[in-house]
């Protein structure tokens, strides 16, 4: 079980690599008016997507669910960090949208709301970490 549990945190914080730094991509590329910058963005931002932190949720989910469903690891605490992974799940998937609109020049966000976007991962990991070592319920 502690294999098992050491990938699911190793591909957790892979996956956390991904939602800190792609929303920080996204000020910069808001922020870019020449071409070549505005095109390595779109190729950083589609590798990050699609080769760091997709990955990495999958792998997280994956772990997590072994965890769960193979050891019997449960209690109230994890019915409350189950939502927060749902909750993950939906930001990944608004981030792959936004990431797709800039792919095809529609963005509609200044920096402000990128730099904002980017505090949202940071409340979720404390919230989830605090469940998963305190386990207050």
């Amino acid at each position: 079980m502690l294999w098992i549990r050491a990938l699911h945190i190793i591909f957790m914080v892979t996956w956390f690599a991904g939602l800190f730094y792609l929303p920080r991509l996204f000020v910069y590329h808001s922020l870019s008016s020449d071409s070549t910058s505005m095109e390595r963005f779109k190729l950083m931002e589609r590798k990050l997507f699609f080769g760091i932190m997709t990955p990495g949720a999958v792998l997280t989910i994956v772990f997590g669910l072994w965890l769960w469903l193979g050891y019997g690891i449960g209690g109230g605490w994890l019915h409350a960090k189950l939502v927060l992974v749902l909750v993950l799940i939906a930001y990944h998937v608004y981030c792959g949208k936004l990431m797709l609109d800039f792919k095809h020049d529609r963005n509609r966000h200044g920096h402000v709301f990128y730099r904002w976007l980017n505090e949202f991962p940071v409340v979720i990991l404390i919230a989830a970490v605090i469940l998963a070592v305190v386990k207050p319920f």
